[in-house]
């Protein structure tokens, strides 16, 4: 299993990601279900220095897959929405997006 880091630098991932995915909701993101949900888990699942707790754990192991599916949607849908479809292309268009500039034609055609 690979280096999980620090549970407080997962929970503020995943706390920033909820406000990127509520955003659009008008309201507040500390108000939503998962915003509390999140707060209560890491609360009750702290480490105190008498014991080490496997279920800590777990949950920092679920919170940061949770992280990481989160952070892939966002960055899926700002890709998609980038490059998906968007019917017929002129060819300059086409060169323009993958960084290319067409050559000018002779007789001043292009």
């Amino acid at each position: 299993m690979a280096a999980l880091g620090s549970p407080l630098r997962t929970l503020r991932g995943l706390l920033r990601e909820l406000r990127y995915a509520g955003g659009r909701a008008g309201r507040p993101y500390r108000d939503t279900p998962a915003y509390q949900h999140v707060v209560a888990a890491f609360r009750a699942h702290r480490v105190t220095s008498e014991k080490l707790c496997r279920a800590q754990q777990e949950l920092h192991f679920q919170a940061a897959t949770y992280l990481c599916l989160l952070r892939s949607v966002r960055e899926h849908g700002a890709l998609h929405q980038e490059y998906h479809g968007k019917g017929e292309r002129s060819p300059e268009e086409v060169a323009g997006l993958v960084g290319f500039r067409l050559p000018q034609q002779p007789g001043g055609k292009g």
